[in-house]
């Protein structure tokens, strides 16, 4: 160690020789290489002076820097002979910060050594896709506990109070699987698609997806995108484009919340374009447009159980797929931010009597940040024939067999529902709901079959919500839940069922 420090002062005061050497030989020019002819006036002595004081200055700061890295150097030597010169077992006393330092390198090495380790664990047990794209596996195992106090039309999975007793019980059928591909760019554009399961199939809602249904398994959603920077192209299996919110519910899954009661969620098969047209003051004006091609209420269309034969829906039986579009004001500052939307719907039908009639709605739709933790949204539409869209009292249209005569009434229909968010650092959510479906009573009362309370006879759905979920960690969250229904019967005084559930869910 003293050997290195002799060797420093020999190099730094050879650093100091050659500086001083390199000041003067810069002034050789001036007195040496030409001869002088006579004395130099007032103002060659004042530039050289210039040129003189700004070289020492340069060759301070040489010196300067020079210095501070000799320090540096030094305290590195000094605290390197420290280390080494420390034995095992009781002696002398640590220098101050050596343990510190030795518990961060200890505490690096573990670290490194835990990544390492979970590299490895990925390295093995990653999904693989035959075109070598990634494919990402997602989804929520959810245990759903309920308190029904009157009978409803699926215990697990409520929507419509019928006349009856109620029930309790707790079901996993409400959990959900995913999986998501991030595929090649095409024309420029970046793609994607994604598919989501349940094990929800038999419930009322399996109808409404095109009956993607193989035992308990049920394909809920699908999507595959190809996305620009202001347009994308879609093919779906998913809610219409004219509603695009939904109410939030960690029990209501299998249908979600709201569903018969204002929420046009009805899964339906879709291809279109959205594109963005303006932009000013981090907003878009968004366009979109889809073809869909509807699927009947599965109420009154019903497959007999056991049968080998699915009939085409009334929409696939007109050969002509309906089309929806909606036109938006969209905050594009972050993901949450303000949207105000305006909807339209056409659908044409043809029933298998070869009677025509078509289904249409206008929508709005709104999300408002009203503060850093509220937030309003909700929706609202005036249509014709909506049970394909899941709304309509799950009725396009009612039929009555008069003698040798079929008569048929198709339904106009109206509704929506609004949510107050209420959320608190990213754990703690409050949400409070209330939605409503609305048949007119008149056209359908001509047409109510002798059972009182019957799909056939709904006339109007409610349902006010509140809910709180807790969430310790991304991945883990908690629920209770209140729904209130009210479903009145054009036979019938209104049917109340109180729903209390509970919820807990693991998202992997």
């Amino acid at each position: 160690m003293r050997d290195s420090d002799s060797i420093l002062d020999r190099r730094c005061k050879a650093r100091l020789r050659i500086g001083w050497m390199c000041s003067v030989l810069s002034f050789l020019p001036m007195g040496v290489c030409y001869p002088q002819v006579s004395s130099p006036s007032a103002t060659d002595l004042q530039e050289r002076i210039r040129t003189l004081t700004e070289s020492m200055n340069r060759i301070e700061a040489q010196i300067q820097n020079s210095q501070r890295e000799m320090d540096v150097i030094r305290q590195q030597l000094s605290a390197l002979r420290e280390s080494s010169e420390v034995a095992p077992g009781p002696g002398p006393a640590e220098p101050p910060g050596s343990k510190e330092l030795a518990d961060a390198v200890a505490s690096i090495r573990e670290t490194q050594g835990i990544e390492e380790t979970q590299i490895g664990t990925l390295e093995q047990t990653k999904v693989e896709s035959s075109s070598k794209y990634p494919v990402k596996i997602s989804g929520m195992i959810l245990f759903s506990g309920f308190v029904n106090t009157r009978r409803v039309d699926t215990a697990w999975a409520p929507t419509v109070a019928l006349d009856g007793a109620g029930s309790t019980g707790a079901t996993f059928r409400q959990s959900v699987l995913g999986l998501d591909v991030s595929g090649p760019h095409l024309l420029g554009a970046s793609s994607h698609a994604d598919l989501r399961f349940d094990l929800s199939a038999g419930a009322p809602a399996s109808g409404y997806n095109g009956g993607y249904s193989f035992g308990l398994v049920r394909l809920r959603t699908a999507h595959a995108e190809l996305n620009w920077d202001r347009t994308q192209v879609f093919f779906s299996l998913d809610r219409p484009i004219i509603s695009p919110w939904t109410p939030t519910s960690l029990t209501a899954v299998a249908e979600p919340a709201l569903a018969w009661s204002g929420n046009l969620w009805a899964w339906n098969p879709q291809v279109g374009v959205s594109h963005d047209l303006l932009s000013f003051r981090s907003a878009n004006l968004r366009v979109q447009g889809a073809l869909i091609d509807v699927n009947d209420p599965p109420a009154p269309n019903a497959v007999p159980p056991g049968a080998t034969y699915t009939p085409p829906s009334t929409t696939e039986l007109s050969r002509r797929p309906g089309i929806e579009t909606r036109i938006a004001y969209v905050k594009t500052r972050n993901e949450d931010g303000a949207q105000f939307g305006l909807g339209g719907f056409f659908a044409p039908h043809r029933t298998s009597g070869s009677i025509d009639f078509n289904s249409w709605a206008a929508s709005t739709d709104f999300r408002i940040p009203v503060s850093r933790f509220t937030q309003v949204s909700g929706s609202a539409y005036r249509g014709h024939a909506l049970g394909g869209l899941g709304e309509g009292a799950s009725k396009d249209y009612v039929a009555q067999a008069i003698g040798a005569e079929t008569y048929f009434r198709v339904l106009d229909d109206s509704g929506g529902w609004v949510q107050w968010k209420q959320k608190w650092r990213e754990r703690l959510e409050f949400n409070e709901a209330f939605g409503i479906d609305d048949v007119p009573a008149h056209q359908l009362r001509p047409y109510a079959l002798s059972a009182p309370v019957n799909y056939y006879n709904l006339a109007r759905n409610r349902t006010f919500s509140g809910n709180v979920i807790y969430s310790p960690s991304a991945y883990l969250s908690f629920t209770l839940d209140y729904r209130r229904i009210a479903s009145s019967y054009v036979t019938s005084t209104t049917i109340f069922s109180d729903v209390i559930g509970i919820g807990a869910g693991y998202k992997f």
